[in-house]
């Protein structure tokens, strides 16, 4: 199995736990939840920031002294609607309460306590298409570069139609050359629709020293420490994945394949 495919650890409870030391990286951090109504999840961030995902389901949310009381009202993440996300700072302690059941995702990433507690979402997320024909897709900005709620992390989700592909056409940024390129690592959390299905994702560069072409299945988790990476959905299976970037530079510049970049330019009109 490839080293970059994370396969979730049961069914219960928590089912990823990605660290900057288990990914051999410096800056993500990503972790799964499924939580039972009634449970509780109650962490300290550190040195760390987070931003809570609500990606399906409701929940009781607190950050230090904040509370933002029952949060969440998509019950299954393919009805496409903005999630409630809550922004946690470094040094503060924050606890989810499962009010129904529910699937949390814990994205974190170096904190500079720039930014206190926020609910983000769902007022300011609204779902954009992107992309043309069987390139088409539909993004939920959560928290890239143009919304200033946090340190280091940039978060967002993508829904790709059966048959479609995205995070396309093939594109990296794992070189620190702003504004031509920043290096961003990256993880991908992925679901289908039907459940039993499953998607493709490639990542690779250009001199070949890293070439793994991944089946992901629903709850599956791919990193991306550098390379190009994206993703087809195969007919009769709707895909979603939940991104979390992060990297010395709070910038989102990538480059795409040379040999595909002409997909992006007609797109563009050019």
């Amino acid at each position: 199995m490839s080293k970059l495919l994370c396969k979730p650890r049961g069914s219960r409870g928590q089912i990823h736990d990605i660290t900057p030391q288990s990914a051999d990286w410096g800056y993500v951090g990503f972790a799964v939840h499924k939580l039972a109504k009634g449970e509780r999840v109650v962490q300290e961030t550190g040195e760390r920031e987070a931003i809570l995902v609500l990606v399906e389901g409701k929940a009781e949310m607190t950050a230090g002294q904040h509370e933002f009381g029952e949060l969440g009202d998509r019950m299954d993440v393919f009805e496409r609607t903005p999630p409630h996300c809550v922004y946690v700072p470094n040094g503060t302690d924050w606890t989810a309460k499962a009010t129904t059941d529910c699937v949390l995702a814990v994205c974190t990433a170096p904190g500079r306590g720039n930014y206190p507690p926020a609910q983000i979402g769902p007022v300011g997320i609204e779902l954009e298409p992107r992309g043309s024909g069987t390139n088409t897709r539909y993004i939920n900005n959560i928290a890239m570069e143009g919304r200033d709620v946090a340190d280091s992390l940039l978060v967002t989700e993508v829904f790709t139609p059966a048959g479609h592909w995205s995070s396309y056409p093939p594109h990296r940024h794992d070189e620190d050359d702003y504004p031509n390129m920043t290096y961003l690592e990256e993880t991908y959390y992925h679901r289908l629709k039907p459940s039993q299905g499953f998607a493709v994702q490639r990542v690779w560069t250009e001199d070949g020293s890293l070439d793994e072409t991944i089946a992901v299945s629903d709850h599956d988790v791919v990193l991306v420490p550098k390379g190009h990476h994206p993703c087809g959905a195969p007919y009769g299976y709707d895909l979603y994945y939940l991104n979390v970037m992060a990297g010395p530079l709070r910038k989102w510049r990538f480059n795409n394949h040379p040999d595909h970049d002409w997909i992006a330019k007609r797109d563009a009109g050019e």
